[in-house]
């Protein structure tokens, strides 16, 4: 028998038993589809998380003083974050701070900032969000491409004034602005006085001097700022500053900065930069990536013993004609092939209608969770290499599933074949 012969006589076989078949070929796609979407979300996760890191400056230090508790600290830029009872930390960042590491070689700048939750009160609606005290005229340390809507006015030592990031101004998914450029709003601060212990609030009126463009930074697109003096005093803060932004003269001398820092105050400081902080995602998001396709392949395996199972039974319920075929000449090299064949359209229609439906399933997940209000701003990356590998994968456990088969088909000998009722 010819090649030709081979596929024929192979699809005519996979044709006879549609059902059986079928059933076997949606093992295959079940297996390589999954493979296909998850490794799609992995990549488009992955690339989404390195572009935002991409935004923030890749010369910025985060530097925020050690809980006592802790015997090592990680900084880092929270806005609005909440956290419980904490040890008090192991050193006050103030002015006294700012100017030791101003004078610290390859250091260009130093940002000091306040941060808390507050509530925001416009037009008879209120938002819980994070306040950012920091002089305004240095966002651009931490977001150098910040651009702000036409008619913004940014005044650094203006302490009536305050920036809303455009996703605040104009929230998500409603018709009217929550605040406009000029408009007045109310902060209050929450907080418990150190003295009597009892609840208080603090409540100021700010006018929208600016709203800031989307950035693709998710500090920025999330913040809200008004200046150090102003948040001095609303926050209650008496000069201690919560995080640091310390600015290298190029991304190639954070280490030495790192460094720098730590040789004056060991760990009672954390520091922590975007390159460490891009590095510790990317390695939970690889772990994550490589368990989730663990699983996918699981199921691709169960699709091989789908494959194995029916071109078994195949074999058995064709042992005569395997005999006639034996008889009229047919070597054991054309019955191997022959199954051989069978198993490999599987796997190839398998693969290529299993791609199909995972880069289908990609979009429509991200879609789902997008339309259930996830925030996702991603896409997910299909390489070719990647769907390539997943390809081979597919027909490579389909033709070794199909050797067992059609080497028991291909050793039948023709006189025992033909006997067989």
């Amino acid at each position: 028998m010819n090649i030709n012969q081979i596929f024929s006589l192979s699809f005519e076989a996979i044709m006879d038993r549609k059902v059986r078949s079928a059933l076997t070929i949606l093992m295959v796609i079940v297996g390589s589809s999954l493979m296909v979407a998850l490794d799609g979300l992995s990549a488009g996760i992955s690339g989404f998380v390195t572009d935002q890191f991409n935004k923030l400056a890749p010369n910025v230090l985060f530097v925020s003083p050690a809980q006592g508790s802790q015997d090592s600290g990680g900084g880092g830029l929270q806005l609005g974050s909440i956290s419980g009872p904490t040890a008090p930390p192991k050193i006050t960042l103030n002015a006294a701070v700012v100017s030791k590491l101003k004078s610290l070689p390859y250091v260009t700048d130093v940002v000091p900032n306040y941060q808390a939750q507050i509530t925001l009160t416009s037009g008879g609606k209120s938002l819980n969000k994070g306040v950012f005290s920091i002089d305004p005229s240095k966002l651009y340390v931490v977001a150098p491409t910040l651009q702000y809507e036409s008619g913004s006015n940014i005044r650094p030592n203006d302490p009536s004034g305050i920036l809303l990031a455009h996703d605040i101004a104009n929230p998500p998914g409603q018709s009217t602005p929550f605040a406009v450029l000029g408009q007045t709003i109310k902060v209050t601060y929450s907080f418990v006085d150190p003295v009597t212990g009892k609840d208080k609030q603090e409540t100021k009126s700010f006018l929208v001097r600016g709203i800031s463009n989307p950035t693709g930074n998710q500090i920025i697109d999330s913040a809200i700022i008004i200046n150090l003096v102003a948040g001095n005093s609303l926050l209650h803060k008496s000069g201690k500053y919560d995080s640091l932004l310390v600015s290298a003269a190029s991304s190639s001398y954070d280490d030495i900065v790192e460094k720098e820092i730590r040789s004056l105050y060991g760990q009672d400081i954390g520091i922590t930069s975007p390159k460490a902080i891009l590095q510790t995602i990317q390695q939970f998001t690889g772990g994550f990536t490589s368990f989730i396709l663990a699983i996918a392949l699981v199921s691709l395996i169960v699709g091989s013993v789908g494959i194995i199972t029916t071109l078994y039974t195949s074999v058995n319920e064709r042992i005569r004609e395997i005999g006639t075929m034996k008889a009229i000449g047919a070597q054991n090299s054309a019955i191997l092939g022959l199954f051989l064949t069978e198993a490999m359209i599987i796997g190839i229609i398998g693969a290529l209608l299993g791609i199909g439906l995972g880069i289908a399933g990609g979009y429509v997940i991200i879609g789902l969770l997008s339309g259930g209000g996830g925030g996702l701003n991603f896409s997910p990356v299909f390489r070719p290499i990647d769907l390539a590998t997943v390809f081979a994968l597919s027909l490579s456990l389909s033709l070794v599933a199909g050797i067992y088969p059609a080497w028991k088909a291909s050793r039948l000998p023709p006189i025992v074949a033909l006997r067989r009722e």
